[in-house]
């Protein structure tokens, strides 16, 4: 398989399969060719559904010839975090002691985007039960991120999905969002992600972390695949009640209007704090291009992002809600499970009911003030993560480095997801080393539209999308 096939947007899969160039058949084979070729390095798929995606491109190529076009996601491989039930598979969520967690059927997410004609190819690594944004997994293992023959940290939790996309093992990957699971492996290894809204996509099926705080997003090569992606998968479902009431809404036919007269500020309230030089110039000049393309580009001060980051039981939070999902696993093996993980989730029982409520009740008032602090914005530029990727051996050197490394990681990711604001990150520099930096676009709560629309103007605008890792060193 050539790299400008394996490194081709769903759109350009899309007409290529339409034009009789290739067909879903050929495709998924290449695809699973080229995982097994590369990922015996890279370590981005824990299973590999092959009868599956066969099938299912079987299926795909034989509709499309009986003139049965589904739309641009047909016959599209595609992977999943090792957190969606996926009937037949297990479900591990990181840890071999859920090694017989075998899903009966699939989760809506899948179910949705087996509708739109999509080839499923795998299961991809996650953090172990998704509690972590370095992205490692001393359990089965960490994923080794394209971007350097050294591993260096890929980002997590869907860290498998971050390097699955970015070695273009598939153009698509889904991941969820607690803490910034889907935007900080696509920040350290350079594709595209987008965090949603809770109740924007159903969650059922999905292995919980944090049920206030998950949600489901892809990570993809481009903010137009992205959108695709999203525009299949939103809708209400009465197995997630946070989707209920919430109509779907479309974002492709506002893509491309531009950013010419939209506000655009730079949120310098913390998230600009202790950044890395390469980072902080890199997001800097992103204004530059803004501006450049009409839009009303300055900075401003936002109050509420300082007040959930004086949160002091925040952590605890998501701790808490997780331990009532893995309680009894680590109840039963506390000593041969994750350490750098379930140290932090234990702490999760010093949160007492009372603690609970009282947080729940903060954070619901800090949502609807910077909804009304951001009335007159239309997006905010921040940093993704405060650091670019740094080499495991120096991320996982320590319980502290670890912990150094794990909140640079998190910070700016996890106040909009206390704050319920939606998200992209997409690539916006590299690191002298050649590292991707990511800039992270934040738009109020349900507004995927204007956040995907403000990401694709920047997108189109710069090349840094077009770049792709050295994967000689993997082959």
């Amino acid at each position: 398989m050539t790299d400008t096939l394996a490194f081709e947007s769903i759109g350009g899969l899309a007409a290529r399969i339409r034009q009789g160039a290739i067909g879903p058949v050929a495709l998924t084979e290449a695809l699973l060719a080229r995982i097994d070729a590369l990922d015996p390095h890279l370590h981005a798929f824990l299973t590999r559904a092959r009868e599956r995606a066969l099938g299912q491109a079987r299926a795909a190529e034989s509709a499309l010839r009986g003139g049965h076009d589904l739309g641009p996601l047909h016959g599209i491989p595609y992977a999943v975090k090792d957190l969606y039930d996926v009937a037949g598979l297990a479900t591990t969520a990181g840890t071999r002691w859920l090694a017989d967690n075998v899903a009966a059927t699939d989760c809506v997410a899948v179910r949705r985007l087996s509708a739109a004609g999509m080839v499923l190819l795998g299961k991809t690594h996650t953090v172990q039960f998704a509690f972590g944004g370095v992205g490692v997994n001393h359990d089965h293992g960490t994923p080794h991120n394209p971007w350097h023959r050294v591993p260096h940290a890929p980002g997590g939790s869907s860290s498998g999905s971050g390097v699955a996309v970015a070695a273009g093992l598939v153009p698509i990957a889904l991941g969820t969002d607690t803490g910034g699971s889907v935007r900080i492996p696509a920040a350290l290894c350079g594709t595209v992600g987008l965090k949603t809204t809770v109740g924007r996509i159903s969650r059922a099926g999905v292995y919980p972390l944090s049920w206030t705080l998950d949600s489901v997003g892809p990570l993809t090569r481009s903010v137009e695949d992205a959108a695709l992606v999203y525009q299949a998968l939103q809708g209400a479902d009465l197995g997630d009640e946070t989707t209920v009431g919430v109509p779907p809404h479309e974002v492709l036919g506002d893509l491309r209007r531009g950013v010419k007269g939209l506000r655009i500020a730079f949120g310098e309230t913390v998230f600009f704090d202790d950044v890395d030089a390469e980072v902080d110039q890199a997001v800097r000049q992103a204004g530059q291009v803004f501006r450049g393309l009409g839009a009303h580009v300055d900075s401003m001060a936002v109050p509420e992002v300082a007040l959930a980051m004086g949160e002091q039981k925040r952590a605890l939070m998501v701790a808490a809600e997780a331990l009532a999902v893995n309680g009894r696993l680590l109840d039963e093996h506390f000593d041969t499970l994750d350490p750098v993980v379930v140290s932090r989730m234990a702490a999760g029982r010093a949160l007492t009911a009372s603690d609970y409520f009282a947080v729940m009740r903060r954070w619901a008032t800090l949502r609807a003030r910077i909804t009304r602090t951001l009335a007159d914005v239309d997006a905010l530029l921040v940093p993704t993560t405060m650091a670019p990727a740094r080499p495991v051996s120096v991320v996982d050197a320590t319980p502290e480095s670890y912990a150094e490394h794990n909140a640079k990681y998190l910070r700016n990711t996890s106040l909009g997801n206390i704050l319920n604001l939606c998200a992209v990150c997409l690539p916006c520099g590299f690191t002298a080393e050649g590292l991707p930096i990511g800039l992270m676009i934040y738009a109020k709560p349900f507004d995927e539209a204007m956040a995907l629309r403000v990401a694709w103007a920047y997108e189109q605008a710069t090349e840094w999308h077009a770049r792709r890792p050295d994967l000689s060193w993997a082959r």
